[in-house]
């Protein structure tokens, strides 16, 4: 579905970053005439963090114009379109904050939640600021939380959302690979760094299609449209450290529309 060494200042902000402000936010909803009733929740991969063009209603939520849930809402004319996914959502937040829209009417919903809830804002914080042992051992501690831990939490909220919205059909969006191995980044991360953070982000993205299956929901696998894509590619569709410094390592306009965006058309 988040490097040299850098000052602590600079983790501080990469932290900001990657976990963005948790909020609520208010929905944003239009309403039209034709297609299913589609409300879209989850955290800043959802929202669009990283993309611009943020709605100004929805505060430190950052949802985006183009982000996918809008552009696919923008290109079908569904009957209604609620936006309520949030950057730096976890499940919980999902639970407490997002599906007040959900009802006997919805017939489509999409998510992506569970980066946040493993904790890989901390760990970009870690892989940036200290050694190379210490970033592998943060990945595989997060791995432990994601094949132990985070199986139930997505249950919740996958329940949650059947029992709201019992005829929807629900799209489970998973997240890429931060980076190309091999590829052109001359500094920053060694290797051994890049390819645990991309195991982390495999076996996030297997865990959470096994629990989505099971409740009878569509995963949609955006690491073969991002595959050339990731940092490290020239040409990536993900943002390395930036400014605004919250949109690092988050996907750009391009991987709104170009890998999340068909991934979601296909599977809804």
């Amino acid at each position: 579905m988040k490097l040299s060494r850098l000052t602590a200042t600079m983790g501080a902000f990469v932290v900001g970053a990657v976990l963005a402000l948790t909020g609520a936010g208010a929905a944003h909803a239009t309403e039209n005439s034709a297609g299913p009733a589609y409300v879209a929740l989850g955290d800043s991969y959802s929202s669009g963090l990283g993309s611009g063009s943020y709605d100004s209603a929805s505060g430190s939520c950052k949802r985006s114009s183009k982000a996918y849930p809008a552009l696919w809402a923008a290109a079908h004319a569904p009957s209604s379109f609620n936006f309520t996914a949030c950057s730096g959502a976890k499940t919980g937040d999902v639970l407490n904050n997002q599906l007040g829209p959900l009802g006997s009417g919805t017939g489509l919903v999409s998510i992506s939640i569970g980066g946040n809830d493993a904790g890989f804002a901390d760990i970009m914080t870690t892989c940036v600021l200290q050694s190379e042992s210490t970033c592998v051992n943060a990945v595989n501690s997060a791995k432990t939380f994601v094949q132990n831990i985070l199986p139930g939490k997505l249950d919740q909220v996958y329940n949650a959302i059947s029992a709201k919205a019992p005829s929807a059909h629900v799209v489970v969006l998973g997240y890429p690979r931060f980076y190309k191995l091999g590829g052109s980044c001359i500094v920053g991360l060694s290797e051994t760094e890049r390819a645990a953070i991309n195991s982390g982000a495999d076996l996030l993205n297997s865990v959470t299609a096994k629990r989505a299956a099971d409740h009878g929901f569509s995963f949609g696998d955006v690491t073969t449209t991002f595959t050339g894509h990731e940092i490290c590619s020239g040409d990536a569709w993900l943002n390395s450290v930036t400014f605004p410094i919250d949109e690092s390592y988050h996907p750009t306009p391009a991987g709104q529309s170009g890998g999340y965006l068909p991934v979601f058309s296909s599977a809804a």
